[in-house]
């Protein structure tokens, strides 16, 4: 089965939204890194060794002309607009999603710098606008990089997850075929998250 990378938390003030979790939370999430080029950088909080959550927003020190990912240059204020999920065989998941009428684009590579220096290199899926709304996840794959949820970063606990769509038949063919255990139930699209520290709850949406 594929397994939940992290959350996409995407926003117009990275600073803010960082705030924000931390006074809901108590958990001070952990500055992750600068996406060279694309105009955004990253706060992250680990749910365990294997995923996390990824804040992301405009890099005010290094912007960029033109679109930035998640469509965070039209967005005001912040919004919980996709998720991962790992994958050994990208190029098989690509084409078990196509199967089923769901396009999850080109497999790029990327890779960004800690704070202490280390780079970090993987593989992902994209496409922007992404398919149904972004309920069904883009695909990433790691390699013999250090997962970054595995390296000390502050922690949280990931009490719910849940997606809703108008069309969940169609959402949950593509979720079926690319094994993914989540199941969508109708209702506007949007991805639903509760997370726990140990100053309070967080929802997410």
């Amino acid at each position: 089965m594929s397994m939940l990378d992290h959350l996409v938390l995407a926003t117009d003030d990275l600073e803010r939204s960082v705030r924000e979790f931390a006074a809901a939370t108590g958990v001070e999430p952990a500055e992750g890194g600068r996406h060279e080029g694309r105009g955004t950088r990253n706060y992250l909080v680990a749910f365990g060794r294997t995923s996390y959550l990824e804040i992301v927003g405009p890099d005010l020190e290094r912007p960029v002309d033109g679109a930035m990912p998640f469509g965070i240059d039209g967005l005001r204020g912040s919004r919980l607009v996709t998720w991962a999920v790992r994958s050994a065989d990208l190029e098989a998941a690509v084409v078990a999603a196509r199967e089923v009428g769901a396009e999850l684009g080109a497999i790029e590579p990327m890779s960004r710098r800690t704070p202490t220096g280390e780079l970090l290199s993987w593989r992902l899926t994209w496409t922007y606008p992404a398919p149904y709304d972004g309920i069904v996840p883009f695909l990433i794959d790691w390699g013999t990089s250090r997962h970054p949820a595995g390296s000390g970063l502050p922690a949280a606990e990931l009490v719910d997850f849940g997606a809703t769509h108008p069309r969940p038949n169609e959402v949950n063919a593509v979720l079926e075929a690319l094994d993914v255990g989540l199941r969508v139930v109708a209702g506007e699209a949007g991805l639903q998250a509760e997370i726990a520290g140990p100053g309070g709850t967080c929802s997410l949406r």
